[in-house]
């Protein structure tokens, strides 16, 4: 007897020290306005770092676009032949200018590839962008089922409790016996360190949604939502809504135009460019005429080309070849990588909506009804405590699987919606990753 009482009352002060600073804190945020899945978006939008850096990135391409297709600069230098000095004098002395010209397009070619890759660093941040909405989203449904979780735990406490009070007033009368409220203390007890649990499990899905948003230093707060108002997805639309309008399949077909555009580009170096060089010269040489003068001004051009006699840039034309064939193959795997993914979660989704309607048709509506049941019956002596407690046990458990059905319902939605982009907080895809046969 007493070694029950000392740690049912270490309990409570474990209890009392963990629960209560939380407590108040959902006090005090329940006073305040909830925020709502459009309003955590908005915040994820202008905090979220990844959105920066694939704008910068953007910026960075834009950059390399302009600079792409740039002519090469002119050469401006000093020259001298058949110098010599003494009584004699003599040489020549002047500048030149020279300027290579690029030939075939090639210039205007390697504008187009990099124009093609800024498409592709738009794409990825417009990719970005849908990555965190659904990061957000799905961060939401587990930080506001994790709050639901709490709450449900809280009023399957409060009954605990109940039938704790409904036991000690029978053993008081005589109708039950020592071992009934023992238990009932005890399960008591733990649907307490359950609501525990659950508050910080919601502190760590709050911690994630909070991480996801840009904001890691905003306090616990209500989250307004209704887990209840399921999503209505058709199976077959959505697959093939992923599979045409998918980010992963819009870069890859982008691709394919980039490596379209330096296949070409590899054809075309063949095509050979100028070397034009001209100047003006003093020419110092002596004439031998009496009075004696020299040559005087003289003038110079060249101009060179060179030969693809033996570099017709076979290797690199070969090279941009397999790459294009390898751009094509990369749209087919893209799709049936997305096709494999969205099967696994189109099912879980689809069991779990069924799963959900029988819980909240059926399962839990019985349950309910069996704990009142077995509990009136207790009261009037006609059952066991056992029965109550199988029956309360029973109802716990369906009320526990039936938030996690939704929070998963809702999770595979916004999966599917997003495209299966997730991830919200991975660093954006660069120019590095976005064409890997650039150069």
């Amino acid at each position: 007897m007493k070694r029950h009482s000392f740690w049912k009352l270490l309990l409570q002060i474990v209890l009392l020290f963990c629960v209560l600073p939380i407590s108040v804190a959902a006090q005090n945020n329940s006073a305040i306005p909830g925020f709502t899945l459009q309003q955590l978006e908005q915040i994820a939008l202008e905090n979220n770092p990844t959105l920066a850096e694939a704008r910068a990135e953007v910026k960075a391409a834009a950059g390399r676009t302009h600079q792409a297709g740039m002519w090469p600069n002119p050469t401006v230098g000093y020259t001298g032949d058949e110098i010599r000095g003494g009584s004699f004098g003599g040489g020549q002395h002047g500048i030149f200018v020279q300027q290579d010209v690029i030939l075939g397009g090639k210039l205007d070619l390697d504008r187009k590839i990099s124009v093609e890759e800024g498409k592709q660093t738009q794409a990825a941040a417009e990719e970005q962008i849908l990555r965190v909405k659904t990061g957000v989203r799905v961060a939401f449904y587990k930080s506001l089922a994790a709050q639901q979780m709490v709450e449900m735990r809280q009023k399957l406490n409060a009954l605990a409790h109940d039938a704790v009070e409904t036991t000690r007033q029978l053993f008081n009368v005589g109708q039950a016996d020592r071992p009934d409220l023992l238990q009932a203390e005890v399960e008591a007890d733990q649907t307490e360190l359950a609501v525990v649990a659950e508050q910080q499990e919601q502190r760590r899905a709050w911690q994630s949604l909070a991480a996801m948003i840009g904001k890691p230093e905003i306090t616990l707060s209500r989250l307004e939502g209704n887990l209840e108002n399921l999503p209505e997805l058709n199976p077959e639309e959505i697959l093939q809504t992923i599979l045409r309008d998918s980010p992963a399949v819009k870069n890859a077909q982008l691709e394919i135009a980039r490596a379209d555009a330096a296949l070409t580009r590899a054809h075309r170096a063949v095509v050979p460019d100028l070397s034009i060089r001209a100047g003006y010269a003093g020419n110092l040489e002596q004439l031998g005429t009496i009075p004696p003068r020299a040559v005087g001004s003289e003038g110079f051009a060249e101009v060179g080309v060179n030969i693809p006699l033996f570099n017709r840039n076979q290797g690199n034309i070969e090279a941009a070849s397999a790459e294009r064939e390898r751009a094509s193959l990369e749209v087919q795997r893209v799709s049936l990588a997305l096709r494999q993914r969205a099967a696994a979660i189109l099912e879980s989704y689809v069991s779990l909506r069924a799963a959900v309607d029988v819980y909240k048709t059926r399962m839990l509506p019985n349950a309910r009804q069996a704990h009142q049941l077995f509990l009136q019956k207790y009261r009037q002596g006609a059952a066991a405590y056992p029965q109550v407690l199988i029956a309360q046990r029973t109802l716990f458990e369906l009320e526990a699987q039936y938030l996690a059905a939704l929070e998963n319902v809702w999770i595979n939605a916004a999966t599917l919606e997003g495209f299966l982009l997730t991830d919200g907080l991975d660093a954006p895809s660069g120019a590095s990753e976005i064409g890997s046969s650039k150069k």
